[in-house]
């Protein structure tokens, strides 16, 4: 197995504003998508290549949350960057900027629709 994780999906209330709240603070265009009466926007990636993605999604069955399973989205370059977004979008930082040792940094987030969401950077 090359990955443990090969997808996932964020569950949004209001497609419109959990789009542009990630798109602002990631610095990147998400694709969307329509299918089973569920709206999906799909996080940058690859996946031909082997890249891991997933997307923001709405549709029943589908409930923001901050508790249960925490994805953690790539920072970038520099987790101080997307961090620095995330007030002004509408989220919260919950966690700053900390430091795990030789594996980099990690933050958390609540998202505009109530979501507890990672970030990591190796700087």
């Amino acid at each position: 197995m090359a990955h443990s994780i090969n997808w996932f999906e964020i569950p949004v209330s209001d497609f419109d504003r959990a789009k542009a709240f990630y798109e602002t603070v990631l610095g990147a265009e998400m694709g969307e998508f329509e299918a089973m009466g569920m709206r999906s926007a799909f996080f940058p990636a690859d996946m031909q290549n082997g890249e891991i993605s997933g997307c923001l999604i709405q549709g029943e069955g589908y409930e923001p949350s901050t508790s249960g399973s925490l994805v953690y989205l790539n920072g970038g370059e520099d987790l101080s960057t997307p961090l620095s977004k995330i007030e002004n979008a509408g989220g919260k930082v919950l966690l700053p900027k900390t430091s795990i040792g030789p594996n980099g940094f990690m933050a958390y987030f609540s998202d505009t629709e109530g979501n507890k969401v990672g970030l990591h950077s190796m700087k």
